[in-house]
């Protein structure tokens, strides 16, 4: 693995809970992701196929190594319902240490 510095936090919308709980809970198990919390409720209004879309949906929020990114998209893209399903990744650039070795630990290893 790469410097552990380089975490990121990758953002997934699903459909609902359950979706988002199997995706969830599989990401985790490989250790793919440290952790990844799961907020319903969120209203998605975007452009598809030429129309304007609005769904109610589960937000993922998944704490990761850039260095496992591309595994965990491949393993989201697999169990995820959607066409072209939502996976972004922002770079963290700070947090607390503690929590910061927490994340490394769980998946760098």
């Amino acid at each position: 693995m790469s410097d552990k510095k380089n975490f990121q936090l990758v953002i997934c919308t699903c459909p609902d809970k359950n979706t988002a709980s199997s995706i969830a809970e599989n990401i985790v198990a490989q250790r793919l992701a440290a952790c990844v919390n799961i907020l319903p409720g969120v209203q998605s209004i975007y452009q598809w196929q030429g129309n304007v879309e609005s769904a109610e949906e589960h937000l993922m929020l998944v704490k990761t190594h850039s260095d496992k990114f591309s595994a965990l998209k491949n393993s989201i893209v697999s169990m995820h319902p959607y066409e072209v399903p939502e996976i972004i990744a922002v770079d963290i650039n700070q947090g607390f240490p503690e929590y910061m070795n927490w994340l490394g630990s769980s998946i760098l290893s």
